[in-house]
């Protein structure tokens, strides 16, 4: 399966086939839609018209789950088209939660012990027994002056056959991930950053995107 939401995350529809069909489950040969993911949460999709009701990934293909009746064959021409603002916005938190993770770690090399990324906020979470808030001017310091570079966000695989990606920025950092990302980091925009205590010993960073 080719995975083209890696080549060209920009692309919102596709002309494909289906190359196989058990029962509400289709497998394409070509797609678009990020199934979720490193906590980032699925694309919004809709084949010939029909929504996506789930995406289950197995052995590095993606198979999409439709509902029953929806008269898919083996060699059918579908098109796929996804949410555009939805991933849009994805992309953007995506990005912006992983700058954040950088230089969290950078300050306090700290234990993430959770994410998520969704359509209006993202999430970290930490392994902390202080008010992590108390970091956040300095945090955003070093972010908003990543985001006025516009530096270029480069993405590839580390491993193709094991299907390992990263993001790069050069001369800041390397970093493991298989998400979908913006091309550069003035795309990503700015945030605001939340506290939030959620147990003993454990602090979570609430990301927003200041212009949706």
């Amino acid at each position: 399966m080719r995975k083209v939401f890696w080549e060209n995350p920009y692309q919102k529809v596709l002309n494909t086939k289906v190359t196989s069909v058990t029962g509400n489950k289709i497998l394409l040969a070509e797609t678009i839609a990020f199934s979720f993911s490193g906590g980032q949460e699925s694309d919004q999709t809709f084949i010939n018209g029909l929504s996506v009701l789930d995406s289950v990934i197995e052995d590095k293909l993606i198979f999409y789950v439709l509902e029953e009746g929806h008269g898919l064959n083996p060699g059918d021409g579908v098109l796929m088209e996804i949410n555009w603002p939805r991933r849009y916005k994805l992309m953007r938190l995506h990005f912006a939660a992983e700058l954040v993770l950088e230089l969290v770690t950078r300050k306090l090399a700290l234990e993430k012990i959770g994410a998520h990324i969704g359509e209006d906020k993202a999430r970290i979470d930490f392994v902390y027994d202080k008010n992590i808030s108390t970091i956040f001017a300095e945090i955003l310091n070093e972010y908003k002056s990543i985001i006025a570079k516009d530096a270029l966000i480069k993405t590839g695989f580390s491993d193709i056959e094991s299907q390992r990606r990263f993001w790069e920025i050069e001369g800041f950092s390397k970093v493991p991930c298989g998400g979908t990302h913006v091309k550069s980091t003035a795309e990503v925009g700015g945030i605001t950053l939340k506290r939030k205590n959620i147990g003993a010993f454990k602090e979570r960073i609430e990301i927003s995107l200041i212009q949706p």
